[in-house]
């Protein structure tokens, strides 16, 4: 049975957490600040600032946005019933560690030099534990399916050495594992927004498809099942101008969101405000829950705004070093918790 009614308390806890968050405001501020040192001397004001004291801020503030991540998954964790909730953004960055290690380790074969360095400390499965099943080929123990999709990957890499292929099958568990975990919570709203995750994963992939002509047939292969949208329909729409996909999904919850992208005929500008469009629209997913004081809806909103909050802050610090212009910043930033 759904278990909403032992949220009071964790949402309790969320509302009084909310006065961390960085509003637009102040992300403007940043974006506002002279150079990287700037903005970074801005950023040291807030819950992000004692990562960032001395000399070396300006090379080590990934480390210091990630730790400030990991803090808050943590936190929450730590009064949150269904560890589970906390789990569903967590699951991704194991994702992203197998890959780095499959890829090190195709690499390593070749002659190249392992990676490891671009592993990350946010997922569920402790980095050096994962380094030692993967090394020692004991996949039996991992979590989320990846004792069988690791090995299906590799069978793949030696048939075919398409990487592309590789992680195909890689995103595709990791969907059906956020999938799983929604389901077995029993929770509607949980359960809305994973599949709100896979339709704006998949309408992602149809546009950068679309760019290299792909038909239909094979786009569909790299679709995800499980979202609202049947991947089936999405993949039909490869065929039509990006300007008629909104129409042509409207009677979905996500087409009101692809209806509001429009293409300009640049293809790096529209795919970056699609993205835009889909994280907001992954935010709004959740919105109700926020009027009220039980929904484990919370739990996720607020680690979704967290993670859109350092995405926030990064684009901000990289266009420091970079020659895009403030609007183009701008044009990047997402909507807030």
């Amino acid at each position: 049975m759904p278990r909403s009614g032992n949220y009071g308390y964790a949402v309790a806890r969320i509302r009084a957490m909310e006065p961390l968050l960085l509003d637009a405001g102040f992300i403007q501020r940043m974006l506002e600040a002279d150079g990287l040192a700037g903005a970074l001397k801005v950023l040291g004001e807030t819950c992000y600032g004692k990562a960032l004291s001395g000399n070396a801020a300006q090379e080590r503030y990934d480390a210091a946005l990630e730790a400030e991540l990991l803090s808050t998954f943590m936190e929450l964790r730590a009064f949150v019933p269904d560890k589970d909730l906390v789990d569903l953004l967590r699951i991704q960055y194991d994702f992203h560690n197998v890959k780095v290690l499959l890829k090190s380790s195709f690499l390593a074969k070749s002659g190249g030099r392992k990676r490891w360095e671009l592993m990350t400390g946010l997922g569920t499965i402790q980095a050096d534990g994962l380094i030692v099943s993967i090394e020692s080929e004991d996949y039996n123990l991992l979590p989320w399916g990846l004792s069988a999709l690791i090995p299906a990957a590799l069978a793949i890499w030696e048939q075919t050495r398409d990487i592309v292929e590789v992680e195909k099958v890689l995103d595709g568990g990791l969907f059906a594992a956020m999938l799983k975990i929604a389901e077995d919570l029993e929770m509607p709203g949980i359960l809305a927004w994973v599949r709100a995750r896979i339709d704006s994963e998949n309408i992602r992939n149809l546009l950068r498809l679309k760019r290299f002509g792909m038909d239909a047939q094979k786009a569909s292969s790299f679709l995800h099942q499980g979202g609202a949208v049947s991947a089936g329909t999405l993949a039909q729409l490869i065929a039509e101008p990006f300007e008629g996909w909104g129409r042509a999904i409207a009677y979905t919850d996500i087409g009101a969101a692809v209806s509001g992208v429009h293409d300009g005929g640049d293809f790096d500008t529209l795919i970056v405000s699609l993205e835009k469009a889909l994280d907001d629209y992954c935010r709004d997913v959740l919105a109700l829950a926020r009027y009220s004081q039980d929904a484990p809806e919370n739990v996720l909103a607020y680690l979704w705004g967290k993670e859109m909050e350092i995405k926030n802050i990064r684009t901000v610090l990289v266009s420091k070093g970079s020659p895009a212009g403030r609007d183009a910043t701008e044009r990047m930033l997402r909507n807030g918790y």
